[in-house]
């Protein structure tokens, strides 16, 4: 799966004197689920109208799986399958004869082998022969993506494609996407549900007022080269084991979380010192569990400054 399935060159967008998108890149790996963050109104939805040609760009390049969009541009799309608005279907025929519709209306032929495949692939087999109305929003959603992947692309392009769904509907999205990058198909996805992207998405890449500030990999979240980690200790006496620490010089920004935890700033040997200190001193010690950041603490610290850097 070595490459890239989508670049995105110095991607400008401006209205009159206003610019909207200001000198974007990035890249997505083929199999990868990329995410787009930002606030509302920071870009997101034109970057993606500029990738899939709904707008024109003021400047930059778009390279789709090799083939750039300005001088490929037949080739470039035909690797492209995009959700920009919710879904629309003929909700008094089946599924299938949706797929069919728009299977008919293809430039390239869409066989009766690859409709089946999307089907299964979107996982909705036991309702394709069903109305649409009687779907549900999720339901609809696979359906959306299906018809996304009728033409066998390489990218997958979805605009906030769990808004309305419930928390199971959001689960089986993510799960579903997931299951397609494994077959090799890459997915760039915006959305504002940053715990939701946290759990859907390889890397991803925050938007503020059109400008890039931030990419790294989810992992980084867990692992982002500090010495120094956010511990929280379970004690049997809260007050006496924060005074114990503060005596030794180890009472590093320490808050109260709960009746029996506490939090403190420490690197692993003075984690270690910490609980043999409070150990000796006659404090049960329940647990140490380390905090790790999440994609929401991540992302209000960075649009909190206003600025960031590329990882």
């Amino acid at each position: 799966m070595a490459g890239k399935a989508l670049e995105v060159q110095s991607l400008t967008k401006k209205i009159k004197n206003k610019v909207i998108v200001n000198d974007v890149s990035f890249s997505v790996e083929k199999g990868e689920i990329f995410g787009l963050l930002g606030p509302n109104g920071a870009g997101k939805t034109t970057i993606i109208r500029m990738i899939v040609s709904l707008i024109g760009r003021t400047q930059g390049n778009v390279i789709v799986n090799g083939f750039n969009l300005d001088t490929h541009f037949k080739e470039s799309m035909s690797e492209i399958g995009a959700i920009v608005e919710n879904p629309e279907f003929y909700k008094y025929l089946s599924g299938y004869k949706n797929l069919k519709h728009y299977a008919n209306m293809a430039k390239a032929k869409v066989t009766e082998e690859r409709i089946q495949e999307v089907t299964k692939l979107a996982g909705i087999e036991h309702a394709i022969h069903q109305k649409v109305k009687t779907y549900s929003l999720g339901m609809r959603q696979r359906l959306g993506v299906a018809q996304a992947l009728l033409h066998n692309p390489s990218l997958l392009i979805l605009d906030e494609p769990t808004n309305g769904l419930d928390p199971q509907g959001i689960r089986e999205f993510r799960e579903y996407l997931q299951s397609i990058a494994k077959e090799g198909i890459s997915v760039l996805v915006s959305s504002h549900l940053l715990s939701e992207m946290q759990l859907m998405c390889d890397r991803f890449a925050i938007i503020e007022q059109g400008k890039l500030i931030h990419i790294s990999s989810i992992n980084q979240l867990h692992d982002d080269g500090k010495d120094v980690q956010t511990v929280l200790f379970v004690v049997n006496n809260l007050e006496a084991a924060m005074q114990i620490l503060r005596e030794n010089d180890l009472g590093n920004e320490m808050k109260i979380v709960g009746e029996d935890q506490f939090s403190i700033n420490l690197d692993k040997e003075a984690t270690a010192e910490a609980n043999k200190l409070l150990v000796t001193n006659d404090i049960s010690v329940y647990a140490i569990n380390q905090v790790t950041a999440s994609l929401e603490d991540r992302f209000l610290e960075l649009t909190a400054k206003g600025t960031g850097g590329k990882e």
